[in-house]
């Protein structure tokens, strides 16, 4: 790719992962996308990523993209059994996103994607497909499974996927415009206490409605 090319497919990259963030992946209008990423023609999206969802599914790829070596490098350490293990690695390399702009926008856009994740239905989006986020998630069904019948197995994965990216959206949110006290607890304070809760609701003890 050229590189002028490149220059202006990442302008529209941080332009969009901005402006969906900020506004919403539904309210964003792709001329301001244009306008923020500093180019005169309006079908430069349409160019460069075929359409707006294929410019969202490049802002998306590339939050995936950066936390696949901190993913990859867990899963040989992690048994099947140990959910505390398995949530602390999609947890981690997930909040780390909270240290930059651009993580900051991605973690914003993901909480509104939460309830397309395909836990439920056994059908992720293409974008996950062969990914070590899969395969993490997948180790943690196979955890889940072991104590709880599958239907709630899922139904609480999909609530965890929920609950984290909320979360996270939320500390994003509040770092992009900080408030008044009370402060917000530390990011390793932060990551600790998350992963522990996430821990404790996948673990909870259930009156098995579904045997």
């Amino acid at each position: 790719m050229p590189k002028d090319a490149r220059a202006t497919r990442d302008a529209l990259i941080h332009a969009g992962a901005h402006l969906f963030a900020a506004h919403g992946i539904d309210a964003t209008r792709t001329r301001d996308i244009v306008a923020l990423a500093g180019q005169a023609n309006d079908s430069a999206v349409t160019y460069h990523f075929g359409s707006r969802d294929g410019l969202l599914n490049a802002i998306l790829r590339a939050g995936v993209t950066r936390m696949e070596p901190a993913r990859t490098a867990t899963l040989p350490t992690l048994h099947p059994g140990d959910i505390p293990a398995i949530v602390h690695a999609i947890v981690q390399p997930t909040a780390e996103e909270l240290r930059t702009p651009h993580g900051r926008d991605f973690l914003r856009i993901t909480a509104q994607l939460a309830g397309r994740a395909g836990i439920r239905d056994h059908h992720p989006p293409p974008l996950l497909h062969d990914t070590a986020l899969q395969q993490q998630l997948h180790l943690l069904q196979t955890a889940c499974r072991a104590t709880l019948p599958e239907p709630l197995a899922l139904e609480r994965i999909s609530l965890f996927i929920a609950f984290l990216t909320a979360a996270l959206a939320d500390r994003a949110t509040r770092t992009h415009h900080p408030r008044t006290p009370p402060p917000a607890p530390q990011h390793h304070t932060f990551t600790t206490d998350l992963t522990a809760m996430l821990t404790a609701a996948l673990q909870a003890p259930h009156s098995n409605p579904f045997a």
